[in-house]
């Protein structure tokens, strides 16, 4: 099981109140909330292995350098100090105030309980969880509330995406008839309609005029994304002068957009134990953890959750 953290904790963030908070009166239901979340995740779907895939580069510059528009919504206009995992102020995330506490102890509490923490510089839990899952010789889930990742759903190896909608609890299987019966694509394809119709939340322009359904009209038609621009080239090809148009003024767009949307799978990756721990890796730091910031009831289900696993 691979959990995209930061999609978990911002969920947990806004779903349980801020009323919940430290002894000292610090808000800690990110934190809380998460713990709950795995709690939740480990007994409804009994995993071996679990691994908190972290962002060391939530906008990569990378990324930023293909398409400059990645993600430039979600900067922060004014602040003064970088969200957590940024440094500087040009890549700064525009983050709920009490959230970004939040994230250092989650971070000491997944460490102290011995849940695999794994970050590569320069890149997003995404790549992580790309390279993890590409890398895999058993099955795999994947828990995000990023469809980016549909594209790496894979029956033949096994790979599913849990993917909340109220809550871990409620919570859809995507496979790939998941996929097909809701965008009409298989996971293989679905990096390609994302990049032809565009993303506004991660900043992706797309190509004009080409929403999800053309987009995957298109697939069907020439296969792929090579396959498309391939028949926008071909002036015999059947496409309609607009759309053959709108393609072919979107090559600078579609020159890189592939690398910006698929998720890196070749990561050079620490070394770590993906094990679900049965007990704490640290139990002394645990318990100063669990005083300092009144985990209480949501820490002890979870030690008791993972003690029977």
């Amino acid at each position: 099981m691979l959990l995209d953290t930061a999609s978990l904790y911002f969920r947990a963030y806004f779903g349980v109140p801020e009323s919940v908070k430290s002894p000292d009166g610090v808000p800690v239901n990110a934190v809380r909330g998460l713990l709950d979340f795995i709690t939740r995740l480990v007994q409804d779907h009994r995993p071996d292995q679990l691994v908190a895939c972290m962002d060391a580069d939530w906008r990569p510059q990378w990324r930023v350098d293909l398409i400059p528009t990645y993600k430039t919504h979600r900067l922060a206009a004014e602040q003064p100090e970088a969200a957590a995992g940024t440094e500087g102020t040009a890549n700064a995330e525009e983050i709920p105030d009490t959230l970004s506490p939040q994230v250092p102890i989650i971070e000491q509490v997944l460490d102290a309980l011995g849940i695999a923490r794994v970050g590569v510089p320069g890149y997003e839990a995404d790549d992580v969880i790309g390279t993890l899952a590409t890398r895999a010789a058993v099955p795999v889930r994947i828990v995000t509330g990023d469809r980016d990742l549909f594209q790496l759903v894979d029956d033949a190896r096994g790979v599913q995406v849990v993917y909340p909608v109220k809550g871990v609890g409620a919570a859809q299987l995507i496979d790939e008839a998941a996929l097909r019966e809701k965008y009409g694509v298989t996971g293989a394809q679905y990096a390609d309609m994302a990049a032809l119709r565009g993303d506004p939340s991660d900043g992706l322009p797309g190509v004009k005029g080409i929403g999800e359904k053309t987009a995957v009209q298109l697939i069907h038609q020439f296969g792929d994304l090579a396959g498309i621009r391939a028949a926008a080239a071909d002036p015999f090809a059947k496409l309609t002068p607009a759309r053959r148009k709108n393609l072919l003024e979107a090559a600078t767009y579609l020159d890189v957009a592939p690398t910006v949307v698929r998720v890196a799978t070749d990561l050079p990756l620490p070394d770590f134990d993906p094990a679900l721990p049965q007990e704490p890796l640290d139990p002394m730091t645990l318990e100063t953890l669990s005083d300092r910031w009144g985990l209480g009831s949501s820490l002890t289900r979870l030690l008791d959750t993972l003690a029977r696993a």
